[in-house]
């Protein structure tokens, strides 16, 4: 889902790029106001994690391979403009060191795996919160969801912005990305669903949906 340099027409390339820069700048302001004590050293830990998940590929069908997004989960830990500074961050050291993904794409690698992901992930698993059952049940229930549709829905922004600019025809990508990613997404909801089981565990109250309303303080 890295798109590389020279896939995409400028006109994708500058849209994707403004409403990213203006998700991180958000992010960015957001994050001086009301980041935490908690919540700082969770960020890097973060994205670290993200960073090393995202190197290892697993299997999915015919030959294709994928890895782990981690936006929604991210966004479900601190919130999805903090979810989009850690991605950006990941993105842009993955496209400058391993060369995983263009520089001029980076605006839409960020849009798509990041301010997608994680405001699509984050607003499912707010949703699912209200219907499922209350507790750690309904937790990874909507964690789940989350995960799946925010790697669903990144590979479906990936594939129109192709088709858009003529690299692959729109009724060829968006069947085949959705395809792909369909099985893509069953692995990140097992492993956004571990994570999340993990951290409920061990630290509940860095998940604001385990803790008191009082202490909230709902990451945004």
């Amino acid at each position: 889902m890295h798109i590389p340099d020279g896939f995409l027409s400028p006109k994708i390339l500058i849209g994707t790029g403004a409403v990213s820069a203006l998700c991180v700048g958000a992010g960015v302001f957001n994050a001086k106001k009301s980041l935490g004590e908690h919540q700082v050293p969770l960020l890097g830990v973060t994205a670290a994690f993200i960073f090393a998940a995202q190197m290892l590929n697993f299997p999915v069908a015919g030959g294709t391979s994928g890895h782990f997004g981690g936006a929604a989960m991210a966004a479900i830990l601190l919130g999805p403009l903090n979810a989009i500074l850690v991605m950006t961050v990941v993105l842009v050291i993955q496209a400058l060191v391993f060369f995983d993904g263009g520089l001029s794409a980076i605006g839409a690698n960020v849009f798509n795996m990041g301010v997608t992901g994680a405001f699509l992930g984050w607003g499912t698993y707010k949703l699912l919160l209200k219907v499922l059952p209350k507790g750690k049940s309904g937790l990874l229930g909507a964690t789940a969801v989350a995960s799946w549709l925010s790697v669903f829905a990144a590979a479906g922004m990936a594939a129109v912005e192709l088709g858009v600019s003529g690299t692959v025809p729109l009724n060829v990508a968006l069947p085949a990305m959705l395809s792909v990613h369909a099985l893509i997404g069953i692995g990140e909801a097992l492993i956004s669903t571990a994570v999340i089981t993990t951290v409920a565990v061990a630290r509940p109250d860095l998940i604001p949906a385990l803790r008191r309303p009082e202490a909230e303080g709902a990451a945004i």
